[in-house]
């Protein structure tokens, strides 16, 4: 199937399918590609299946969409292109009868590091500003997730899943930050999306299991479901919320 692969400074954070229904991607909580920067538009650009290929449309977006460091307002996607999107990229991984050999529709303008991209101390800045607010709302709008070490060494025994996206490793920017020397950067991703949380390969060295059975791509998250990854053993829950 194809997918798209998001990627953080060369770090592969998760898997996303692409279908023949549109694929979103921005900051807003809508999203089904959430991208954690400031310098990203709401609804930022989308993907839509048309005449038997893929095709990324930006969305007025503040500061443009690339694709292998070209902006593009609208372009038939290959395998192995590279989307830029803020500080993020999602790699392109077609089969390769899925798209026809269509030329780019390319408007030339400065590469990435000409556009207003905010740097890491002023996005820390503004997160920290905007913690309360934004927890408040999604705690408002969707019953929070919940997870619990069951066995296995982390910096913290319980978390609560406010985040779109909720990384599991030894990375600086880890939220679940494993212990040990060995442990991978990047074990696993956990993702909310509009109807479930979703749980995701964050190295291709690494196996994550869901109950017991190894996965290979992204998987729906239950109530009462386990995560194994690494070492560590993780217990999901997922509240109902009331009639």
């Amino acid at each position: 199937m194809a997918k798209l692969e998001l990627r953080f400074e060369g770090n592969f954070l998760a898997d996303y399918p692409l279908t023949m229904q549109p694929l979103t991607m921005g900051r807003g909580q809508d999203c089904d590609v959430f991208i954690d920067n400031l310098a990203v538009s709401t609804h930022h650009a989308r993907i839509v299946f048309e005449h038997d290929q893929y095709v990324l449309e930006d969305n007025k977006s503040l500061n443009g969409t690339f694709v292998n460091e070209i902006r593009v307002d609208r372009v038939a996607l290959r395998e192995g292109d590279k989307i830029s999107i803020g500080k993020h990229s999602l790699v392109v991984r077609l089969h390769a009868d899925s798209v026809q050999q269509s030329a780019h529709k390319k408007i030339v303008v400065p590469r990435l590091d000409g556009t207003v991209v905010m740097d890491s101390k002023q996005r820390k800045e503004m997160l920290q500003q905007q913690k309360p607010a934004a927890a408040h709302v999604v705690a408002n709008r969707v019953t929070i997730a919940h997870l619990r070490v069951i066995s296995g060494k982390t910096d913290q025994v319980d978390y609560l899943l406010t985040s779109q996206l909720t990384l599991i490793g030894k990375s600086s920017m880890a939220n679940v930050k494993l212990g040990g020397w060995f442990k991978p950067k990047s074990a696993a991703v956990i993702t909310r999306r509009r109807d479930s949380y979703y749980v995701g390969i964050g190295s291709r060295r690494v196996n994550v299991k869901v109950n017991g059975a190894v996965i290979s791509s992204q998987k729906a998250l239950g109530d009462g479901d386990v995560i194994e990854v690494a070492g560590v053993k993780f217990s999901f829950s997922l509240p109902k919320l009331p009639a």
